[in-house]
């Protein structure tokens, strides 16, 4: 069975693909890169398993809070692939993805974050145990730093935190900050995540489905700012 998976959330396209038996990847850095290069590395990961398009019978996709355009990017081409081929698509929240690439061996609970922007964070926490995965608390939404301490315990706290609110972190969780690059998503850690219980939940209506987006974006908000009311938003976008 062939499984490709991607993650276009952050400024991070990457994408990875399995035959069961062997595990490739790519990625490319740069938001306005995912659009022009996601196909490109699909065609790549496919050719080095040695298949074509059509013989993909699953999609892993993370699907937000992140990037609107990036997320629109995967959803795209999940939607294409799934309506051509009758292929299975399944979800995964970004955060999750991130979360589940720092799951400690023995099982924990994982904190994930990442810039929501306006001195707020996207946060979400799982625990990780032997063959599964369940949230612990809300689903991810935007938080300030200092209400990270309503999780309670976390193993390990990993994101993309502006370094302005890194100290404010450090002290609600107890825990320092995995941060930079390894912090960035692996469509990889995606694949693994789909072999866990909870880890994705799978798509059904294929034509309906939207990201979660989270918050409206920079442009949007200072918009509706300088002329004091809302556009018109996704349901999945948090006011």
């Amino acid at each position: 069975m062939i499984t490709l998976a991607l993650d276009t959330a952050t400024d991070r396209c990457t994408v990875a693909a399995t035959d069961e038996t062997r595990v490739v990847e790519r990625h490319i850095d740069g938001a306005r890169q995912h659009a022009r290069s996601v196909l490109g590395l699909i065609d790549e990961l496919l050719a080095e398993l040695g298949v074509a398009p059509r013989d993909i019978d699953r999609i892993l996709t993370a699907d937000g809070p992140g990037s609107f355009t990036g997320l629109r990017v995967a959803a795209s081409v999940a939607k294409g692939i799934a309506w051509a081929g009758q292929v299975e698509w399944h979800t995964a929240p970004s955060l999750l993805v991130r979360a589940a690439a720092h799951a400690p061996a023995n099982g924990g609970v994982v904190l994930a974050l990442s810039d929501a922007l306006r001195g707020d964070l996207y946060a979400g926490c799982w625990r990780f145990a032997e063959g599964r995965v369940e949230r612990v608390g809300d689903p991810p939404r935007a938080r300030t730093p200092a209400s990270l301490a309503e999780f309670g315990t976390v193993d390990v706290v990993v994101g993309s935190v502006p370094e302005p609110l890194r100290a404010a972190v450090e002290a609600a969780t107890g825990r320092a900050l995995i941060g930079g690059e390894a912090s960035l998503p692996s469509a990889r850690a995606l694949l693994a995540l789909d072999m866990l219980a909870g880890g994705t939940e799978r798509v059904v209506d294929v034509a309906g489905w939207e990201p979660e987006y989270g918050r409206p974006a920079e442009a949007q908000a200072v918009w509706e700012k300088k002329h004091g009311r809302p556009l018109p938003s996704p349901p999945s976008i948090a006011r």
